[in-house]
């Protein structure tokens, strides 16, 4: 079984001067403005860091809910935070680092089987694997 879901961008003009938007399948984000300056320069509107940030975050706490749940407990709350590292390297930039931030109610869990089972959950999110390296494949099309 594929699930699959799509994102996509429009772009427009230079690199620094351009402006693009950004929107999903479901509509969450329709014409979401991002840019250089959203990226950069701290300027309101999105990024693609913040983007898979958020997908990150919400993947693992998913996963975390799951593997709890197979363990016979249930969260009351599960609050994930992802912080994306987009740093300069080798010319150009890379995403090095993804720095997941837990915090969680979990009657009747220990701290270590809490432990345990966050890291179960950091290992078998989909989004962590993908962070791990995945096969990515390109389809272009060059427009009149």
């Amino acid at each position: 079984m594929s699930i699959i879901k799509y994102g996509s961008a429009h772009w427009e003009g230079s690199i620094k001067e351009g402006k693009g938007t950004i929107s999903t399948e479901s509509g969450a984000l329709k014409d979401q403005p991002y840019g250089f300056n959203t990226r950069f320069e701290g300027k309101p509107g999105s990024n693609p860091e913040e983007l898979l940030g958020a997908a990150h975050a919400a993947c693992f706490s998913m996963a975390f809910s799951l593997i709890l749940g197979e363990a016979g407990l249930t969260a009351s709350a599960i609050d994930t935070r992802a912080d994306v590292s987009l740093n300069k390297k080798d010319g150009g930039f890379e995403i090095d680092k993804v720095n997941l931030t837990l915090k969680a109610r979990i009657p009747g869990t220990t701290a270590d089987q809490f432990e345990k089972l966050a890291t179960k959950a950091k290992e078998g999110c989909p989004v962590s694997k993908l962070f791990k390296g995945a096969s990515i494949t390109l389809e272009a099309t060059l427009l009149d």
